[in-house]
């Protein structure tokens, strides 16, 4: 009966994962760790934990993320942060035994003018989009020491790069959250509001896949299943939409009949990112949930989220 250490438990994706493996690896005991019990910054802490719990394998969902306001505005902190995390994971991992590890990583570690669709041996051949540099870097570096750890100590430490998520436990700030919770807090509050008109950032034409994030839980545990994975594989759907038409489809589930405005004066970022997903077909997996189906699942989870008090706001 295999011990999971699921960092970032309380997150979006974290919980995703604790979601799968309660219900489809019954057989697996995840071990979970709230910030209160374990400071990932700390690494004398992570070191003492892993000594203690000895889990067999981690899934590192751990990260501070946000979406282009709180890159441009806290470049520092981003970099900083999850350098060190990945660093005292990856590192107290192997110092401790633990026989697998997987890193989740980011789209956004590809270069900005990247050909699209985004295969996996694209990873620096150009330079970062500068409105997440910094976070993308230290996504980077988490992949680059996993991959030189698997070559130089023989451990089983690779990692995912999924594409843009979205789903239940999802950051509504409406400037710090990523494109999609954003939209539809805004929609929501206008619709409550009666306000006649909704304000989307940029043109509208930049194109974003988008992926549930119990997609993506499906996926890491596939690729935990396979005995000898890839350094890195993408994981999404292979499907692309421009934000503007997000926008529509988000004001449709939300049920908003006012109009739509475009702020030109916000930064677009990557007019195109969709990552090449064929390898992970050819593995075997594939992600099941249409976009629709997902954002009226994700909808009414924030619904439900703020009438108990429980929403990320």
């Amino acid at each position: 009966m295999p011990k999971v250490f699921i960092t970032g438990h309380r997150g979006m994706v974290g919980s995703a994962l604790v979601r799968a493996v309660k219900k489809n690896r019954p057989s697996w005991t995840p071990l979970l760790a709230d910030r209160k019990q374990l400071d990932l910054l700390n690494q004398k802490d992570v070191e003492q934990f892993l000594s203690d719990e000895k889990p067999d394998c981690i899934i590192n969902a751990a990260a501070r993320v946000g979406g282009i306001h709180a890159n441009s505005t806290y470049p520092a902190e981003f970099i900083h942060q999850n350098l060190i995390l990945n660093a005292n994971l990856i590192h107290s991992a192997w110092k401790n035994g633990v026989s697998r590890f997987l890193n989740l990583g980011s789209s956004c570690i590809y270069p900005c003018k990247s050909q699209q669709p985004i295969k996996e041996e694209y990873l620096l051949t150009g330079p970062l989009e500068k409105t997440n540099e910094a976070y993308a870097l230290a996504k980077i570096a988490g992949l680059e020491m996993c991959r030189h750890y698997r070559t130089q100590y023989g451990v089983l430490f690779h990692s995912a790069m999924p594409t843009n998520l979205y789903g239940p436990g999802d950051n509504y700030h409406l400037q710090d959250s990523h494109v999609l919770p954003a939209l539809i807090r805004r929609f929501h509050e206008a619709k409550l509001n009666g306000l006649p008109e909704v304000t989307i950032w940029g043109t509208g034409s930049p194109r974003r896949e988008l992926m549930h994030v119990d997609d993506l839980a499906s996926g890491i545990l596939f690729l935990l299943e396979n005995v000898n994975p890839p350094d890195w594989v993408n994981l999404g759907t292979g499907i692309d939409h421009s934000i503007q038409e997000i926008a529509n489809l988000v004001k449709d589930v939300v049920g908003y009949e006012g109009n739509i405005s475009n702020d030109t004066s916000r930064p677009d970022g990557m007019p195109l990112k969709r990552l090449d997903v064929s390898l992970a077909e050819k593995m075997g997996w594939n992600a099941t949930i249409p976009l629709e189906e997902g954002l009226l699942a994700t909808y009414q989870e924030f619904c439900d989220s703020l009438e108990k008090n429980t929403a990320r706001l």
